[in-house]
């Protein structure tokens, strides 16, 4: 067993979610949301570019060297699959490698609300799932998409970079392709999916205006539209998507947006009060009549009150969520006070 699947086989045995392998440093594992130095020797610059070597193609490697970083998907058969970063720092090659759970978690599994469960039976439609990296957006997409899979007849096409979770046809088809492998880019494989007859679309990570604009034009035009921002709470996304789009075309999006709009799911991990893992803490907003008329009006500033008086419609700010859970014991107050008000935490 080379060294590489050694240190990959040890991360996955201690649950880790992150493996870092950097030059100087020991194998780093992020459990539970910290960092734990693996007991192994230092790592140095020939280690790290035979490591990158090893799970490299030539052709991802020439991109490497004229690109700087990579991502992929890398496996260990009958161990785990991993999603991977290799980048260049200070001139040597540094790996980050996030474990890819061997079975798709259910919705319930994660504890996230039932009313995911109602989001995913929309005809047509944008949902967004939103939140820092490493928050488990990645994670709560595919559980979403195994709901689907399991209780409809879809098509649906992921497009993703790169494929993490790997999801069989059931009762409806699925087909994932990886942008940089099956797909140039994630705007030209989002155009190409609106000629492959498909109901359901992931787009890993909306990042850019022309894949926000053709994202938003599916929806528009009879398909369910699932992705992801790096944005920290519902109102910001809103802001974040708007903002992409150039002056003279704002208040086009704005309306577009607001007849579109089905869903956003903002999230961050905690640390488990009483054992090992991370729980999600959510924000959920269901767009309806009143919301619509905020996001016309620009007055996404009230949003937080809407969705504070709609619970009965599953509606909850991301405080609501935290608070409920300490209550329930399922977080500690060390890890919910930061992101309570001075009030809550009284």
């Amino acid at each position: 067993m080379d060294r590489l699947t050694r240190i990959l086989t040890a991360a996955f045995e201690k649950d880790a979610s992150d493996i870092h392998l950097t030059v100087g440093s020991v194998p780093i594992f992020r459990i539970d949301g910290n960092l734990i130095a693996h007991k192994d020797t230092v790592i140095t610059a020939d280690d790290t570019k035979q490591m990158a070597h090893s799970i490299l193609t030539d052709k991802q490697w020439e991109r490497l060297q004229k690109e700087r970083e990579i991502d992929l998907s890398y496996g260990i058969p009958r161990l785990s699959r991993f999603r991977v970063n290799i980048f260049f720092q200070r001139n040597n090659l540094s790996l980050a490698f996030r474990v890819i759970p061997r079975n798709i978690p259910q919705l319930e599994d994660l504890h996230l609300p039932e009313v995911l469960k109602d989001i995913t039976r929309r005809p047509h439609g944008l949902v967004l799932v939103t939140g820092p990296t490493g928050s488990g957006k990645s994670t709560t997409l595919a559980a979403m998409i195994d709901y689907m899979n399991r209780h409809s007849s879809r098509h649906i096409i992921t497009l993703e970079d790169p494929i993490e979770y790997i999801h069989k046809h059931n009762q409806s088809i699925i087909d994932q392709r990886e942008v940089g492998v099956d797909t140039t880019s994630f705007q030209s494989g989002l155009r190409a999916c609106l000629r492959q007859d498909p109901d359901v679309i992931l787009v890993g990570e909306m990042r850019d205006l022309d894949t926000i604009s053709t994202a938003i034009t599916a929806a528009e035009t009879g398909h369910l539209v699932l992705g992801t921002l790096h944005t920290q709470d519902v109102s910001t996304t809103m802001d974040r998507i708007i903002d992409v789009f150039p002056a003279y075309q704002k208040e086009q999006i704005r309306i577009l947006l607001a007849s579109v709009l089905e869903a956003i799911i903002s999230q961050r991990l905690f640390p488990k009060a009483q054992q090992s893992g991370r729980i999600a803490s959510t924000e959920i907003l269901i767009n309806n009549s009143a919301i619509r008329n905020l996001i016309r009006n620009e007055k996404m500033h009230q949003i937080p009150n809407t969705l504070q008086t709609s619970k009965e419609l599953g509606m909850h700010t991301m405080e609501m969520d935290i608070r409920q859970k300490l209550k329930d014991g399922l977080i500690s107050r060390k890890h919910a006070e930061p992101y309570l008000t001075k009030y809550t935490k009284e």
